[in-house]
């Protein structure tokens, strides 16, 4: 049977997950995924479609999500019944520390001549690290844009010529020694990368595994999507590893790197093709400039694609901009981050816009006919301290005052969550804590891997500041969100019954948190309520970030058209058979995707 040349795994944020009873909080009440963030990086999907394309066959396992859905599953017998040339885990963003590494020994544990590969961008600063301690991972794939390097990888390994040539790569020669190659790839643009989701599709037919390429728990309800217009970023923001001095300590990438806009604009309208849910436009458009951001509307003015189309800013754009957007989108969403409401701790974060432009852009989006303005502010700011925090809070009820539901032809909905459970490795402010008023608790790889084992989310915190201690910000976090739940059911945001229910999950965590000390203190009551409290939205009620959908789910007649055309291609290894029972396979997903 033909081997899969390269088997990318998503692990879970924390391996035990079920077993361990760790209170996550509120770390991704903002976010589709669950608290174990099971959404796998959008590399996973173009480094499968360009190996795809030069000849190479890739499969995709969320691990994480197939162990979300069933209790029962077991990833050792499934991993140990996995024959690929290579495995490939992701370390990208540090709160899959424990994840990454157990399912890095599992794989090596089960199948001791197959080469375990790391990357992303935790991985790729913690390389070194990696490399020492871990003896069960044999490469790290370095830098931001990896795909033609794994190509070249997998190459090597296949027909056992050295490694010495494969730029970006972190190996161990004959001897054991540790070996860095250059940097050497560092594409100027993303124009050599597709981002067909179409190819997703295909590849769960071929493997007949929707779990396992399914983003995160409740896409098959809302299959929100997602185009990238860059690498990198040309801002600064203090705690972002993607920011420009991160990426530039990183990845060496000293700019962006920029898709065509018209490519992007093609990439919404393929998505369009197949589903009507929203997509997320990532990366500020006017970040490479006016005639780039122009471009990419003057395409989307063409396509004219029904989908809800989200787009999001780092700083306040021209309101003569802004018009251009509603001309050229059907439906347009924005978000943004303002951070905190005091001007003061924005400028300290690296953002120098005041409220006065704030609050124009809104006006203006609300006047050309944007459908909704997400604003989202953080706990753990630089310079913040509790009464800031609550001062942000009067701050979102004086904007849904100002700009009354009643009357605005859109919607403004302000959030507010922590920064948790980690400020990112190669910030500003990770690299200069005390320039900034910051303390450090964990700064190595296994200090964070041990961080993620703690039984609550104030432990896990891997910094406080001079301005507030941990306890000090999980109760800003609590009682912020509790205030901004009142204002935003006073204005009519959200609904009484959506208020009531986020308000006793807050009152519950409060209490919870108040009792768990360390893990000897937590009973059978606790760890049953812990386990609860996992499940639930903290600080928000998730669905208010949901956008509409327009029209089907999916395109039940594009995806079978999509299904004949894979069937009659053949399932890789010169066999149509398997193609076609992919049908019974798919048929409950169907029926959940197609109401």
């Amino acid at each position: 049977m033909h081997r899969t040349d390269l088997i990318l795994l998503h692990p879970p944020s924390v391996f035990k997950f079920r077993e361990l009873p760790l209170f996550y909080g509120p770390v991704s009440d903002v976010v589709p995924s669950s608290s174990i963030f099971e959404i796998y990086p959008i590399g996973f999907l173009t480094i499968s479609q360009y190996l795809h394309k030069h000849g190479l066959s890739v499969r995709i396992v969320n691990l994480a999500l197939k162990m979300l859905q069933d209790r029962n599953f077991d990833p050792e017998p499934f991993i140990a019944k996995l024959r690929p040339v290579a495995f490939g885990i992701d370390l990208h963003w540090l709160p899959h520390v424990d994840g990454s590494l157990s399912l890095a020994e599992l794989c090596k544990k089960l199948h001791p001549d197959v080469p375990v590969i790391l990357g992303g961008l935790s991985s790729t600063y913690y390389h070194e690290e990696i490399m020492r301690d871990y003896p069960f991972v044999d490469f790290v794939m370095c830098g931001d844009s990896t795909e033609e390097p794994v190509r070249q990888l997998i190459e090597a390994i296949k027909t056992g010529r050295g490694y010495e040539q494969v730029p970006n790569l972190v190996w161990r020669d004959a001897n054991g020694t540790v070996v860095v190659n250059d940097r050497s790839f560092q594409p100027e643009t993303m124009d050599y990368i597709d981002f067909d989701y179409p190819h997703l599709m295909k590849m769960v037919l071929k493997y007949l595994d929707p779990s396992g390429y399914i983003p995160f728990k409740y896409w098959l309800s809302y299959p929100v999507t997602a185009v990238f217009t860059c690498r990198g970023c040309n801002h600064n923001c203090g705690t972002c590893g993607g920011s420009i001095s991160a990426f530039n300590k990183v990845c060496l990438r000293t700019k962006a790197c920029f898709r065509s806009p018209e490519l992007v604009a093609h990439d919404i309208k393929r998505i369009s093709e197949y589903t009507g849910a929203p997509v997320i436009v990532l990366g500020d458009l006017l970040m490479a400039g006016r005639e780039h951001a122009d471009r990419f509307l003057d395409a989307m003015k063409t396509y004219r694609v029904r989908n809800e189309v989200c787009l999001e800013f780092f700083t306040p754009p021209p309101a003569e901009f802004l018009q251009k957007v509603a001309d050229s989108i059907r439906t347009f969403n924005v978000e943004m981050s303002p951070e905190s409401h005091d001007i003061n701790v924005r400028k300290m974060f690296g953002k120098n816009y005041d409220n006065k432009a704030l609050e124009d852009m809104i006006e203006t989006l609300l006047s050309v006919g944007c459908k909704r303005i997400d604003l989202f502010f953080m706990v753990g700011l630089p310079n913040q301290t509790y009464d800031s925090v609550m001062e942000t809070v009067k701050y979102c009820g004086s904007l849904l005052d100002r700009f009354d539901l009643k009357t605005a032809k859109g919607q403004i909905l302000p959030l507010i969550a922590p920064l948790a459970p980690f400020i990112d490795p190669g910030s500003v402010i990770f690299e200069n804590p005390e320039k900034y008023g910051y303390t450090f608790f964990y700064k190595t790889l296994a200090e964070h891997r041990k961080a993620m084992l703690m039984p609550s989310w104030k432990y896990a915190l891997n910094y406080e500041t001079k301005w507030m201690n941990r306890d000090e910000i999980v109760r800003a976090t609590y009682d912020g969100a509790l205030g901004l739940l009142n204002v935003k059911e006073k204005y009519g945001a959200i609904s009484q019954k959506t208020a009531a229910k986020v308000r006793n999950h807050l009152e519950r965590a409060v209490a919870l948190n108040a009792k768990i000390k360390d893990l000897s203190s937590i009973d059978d009551s606790l760890r049953e309520e812990i386990f609860s409290l996992n499940t639930l939205d903290l600080v928000c009620d998730k669905h208010e970030l949901d956008w509409p959908i327009k029209g089907w789910k999916l395109n039940v007649f594009k995806l079978a058209k999509l299904l004949m055309q894979n069937s009659h291609n053949g399932n890789g290894n010169g066999s149509c058979q398997g193609q076609m029972t992919a049908v019974p396979v798919l048929a409950t997903e169907k029926e959940r995707l197609f109401k």
